[in-house]
């Protein structure tokens, strides 16, 4: 299937309409948000990336961005752990904790120091990051998205000690190389989100000035693409992983997968200047337009929401809160693209 031409202008429909006073709700039955499932700092943490990223002047996106650092700052304890889960009545459901929701929530509120409208905002936002920075975790996955975040916060604070700090330890968690001279992602599976990886360290061999850092990272996005590239299109890892010898394609793929080599690929580009990874934020916005391993449509116009995931016979056509995020973002990385070309 040939991939249909839509503009990439973010349509924040669909988000708003998943969001009310408290948060974002996680998931959606079609277009119809299941408010029985409450919300997740997760969720509220990559929305707060994604609102904080667009341009001064939209009443609504203004709103969404303080509705979503308001939440993500309320999960924050004084110790640096985070709830993650909160049901719909407000209570949260969960014990705080180290997990990929604290990772994110650094993710997006380093985002909201450097780029939110107003500057009570951003210095909220900084204490908030603050607070969260003086935790660590061993989980790779999520010092890989603390360490987005520290990058995103020294992009406009470059003295910040705590995103400095956080940096070289979240290297130290997910830079390692394998022996395995023909396998040279540092896990020995591709697992989810993996673009973010291969970011977090060219984010931080350009903020630490460590070139060699920043070339494994370069070398890691080097792999990942080629990896999840099949006849010219995205084929990219499905939930269940990605070893040396599996086949592909393979079913079910994400969109969060997708945004996430988006996000890579952009990163890229602006660090080195090489217009090679244009390519792969465009690869990344063709896969949400049908230019995919089903040959379908990944998104609904008319909403502006995304489909939870990608199976062999087509689409999961709920519009749940990730994937809508996943799709906002890339729509948001290839509207740059096309501008930088």
């Amino acid at each position: 299937m040939t991939a249909m031409k839509v503009r990439a202008v973010p349509n924040f429909s669909h988000l708003a309409r998943m969001t009310d006073e408290r948060g974002l709700f996680e998931q959606a039955e079609y277009d119809v948000p299941r408010r029985e499932h409450g919300y997740c700092v997760d969720d509220a943490a990559r929305a707060l990336v994604i609102v904080s990223r667009e341009p001064l002047g939209d009443a609504v996106v203004a709103q969404l961005a303080i509705v979503y650092l308001n939440f993500v700052l309320d999960a924050v304890r004084s110790d640096g752990c985070s709830h993650n889960r909160m049901g719909v009545d407000g209570t949260w459901r969960d014990e705080p904790a180290v997990g990929d929701w604290w990772g994110r929530a650094l993710w997006g509120l380093g985002t909201a120091a450097s780029r939110m409208a107003t500057p009570g905002l951003r210095a909220q936002a900084v204490v908030g990051f603050r607070r969260l920075a003086q935790q660590r975790t061993t989980d790779a996955r999520a010092m890989t998205f603390a360490a987005i975040g520290a990058g995103a916060l020294l992009r406009s604070h470059p003295d910040e000690s705590a995103a400095r700090s956080l940096m070289v330890d979240a290297v130290a968690v997910i830079g390692h190389r394998r022996q395995d001279s023909g396998w040279p992602w540092p896990e020995p599976r591709l697992r989810y989100a993996n673009g973010a990886v291969a970011e977090a360290l060219i984010l931080a061999g350009d903020r630490l000035k460590e070139p060699k850092i920043l070339e494994r990272g370069v070398e890691l996005l080097r792999f990942l693409l080629s990896t999840e590239t099949r006849d010219g299109r995205l084929s990219v890892t499905p939930t269940s992983g990605r070893g040396p010898r599996d086949v592909r394609p393979a079913f079910d793929q994400l969109p969060i997968e997708v945004a996430a080599l988006a996000d890579a690929c952009a990163t890229a580009y602006q660090v080195t200047g090489d217009p090679h990874w244009l390519t792969g934020v465009n690869l990344a916005w063709r896969w949400f337009l049908g230019d995919n391993d089903a040959g379908v449509l990944m998104f609904d116009p008319s909403t502006g929401g995304a489909y939870d995931g990608l199976h062999a016979h087509g689409a999961s056509l709920n519009q749940g809160a990730e994937a809508t995020l996943a799709m906002l973002s890339t729509v948001q990385r290839a509207g740059d693209a096309y501008r930088m070309r």
